[in-house]
């Protein structure tokens, strides 16, 4: 026997992937991964996370990156529904995410995804702050989290208005 596991076919590991992460989609529908809060926009992707620029400015969160992947997809001859994700922080609060759980590092700067469902619905998705401290195990850190937690629901929100 081989000492090296066997490779799975690409359908065989999304399939597995979709079963233990709970990463299936229903047809367009918000994401059911856990760990994600999903919201429904009435704007377009573009002018979802312009909204959402803005409302993080208010709570002195920066911008770090603005990534477009349908016009990367166009780039190489790929088709993508409007899909574009905004990455914001503030190292104030930051800093004591990573002071609990360093590892939470990987996660940050934040990220806002908008993106246009089959059905033509566009949502605003981000991490769900309670998710991030269990997947790091910050123990003793709920204040912080919450705090964290409080600001992106308030950025989702003033950006949803």
């Amino acid at each position: 026997m081989s000492k090296f596991p066997t490779l799975l076919s690409a359908a065989t590991l999304a399939a597995a992937l979709t079963a233990n992460l709970g990463l299936a989609s229903a047809g367009g529908a918000a994401p059911v991964a856990s760990g994600l809060i999903s919201l429904p926009s009435t704007y377009s992707v573009g002018e979802t996370l312009d909204r959402v620029t803005s409302a993080a400015a208010a709570l002195d969160f920066g911008v770090a990156a603005r990534i477009n992947h349908a016009q990367a997809a166009q780039k190489v001859g790929l088709e993508l529904r409007p899909t574009e994700v905004l990455l914001v922080g503030n190292p104030k609060g930051g800093t004591t995410l990573m002071q609990c759980a360093q590892t939470v590092a990987i996660d940050l700067p934040v990220k806002f995804l908008s993106y246009q469902d089959a059905a033509g619905q566009v949502w605003l998705t981000y991490n769900d702050l309670a998710y991030l401290m269990s997947r790091h195990n910050a123990v003793g850190c709920n204040e912080a989290f919450a705090k964290a937690g409080g600001a992106l629901k308030m950025i989702a929100m003033n950006a949803l208005k």
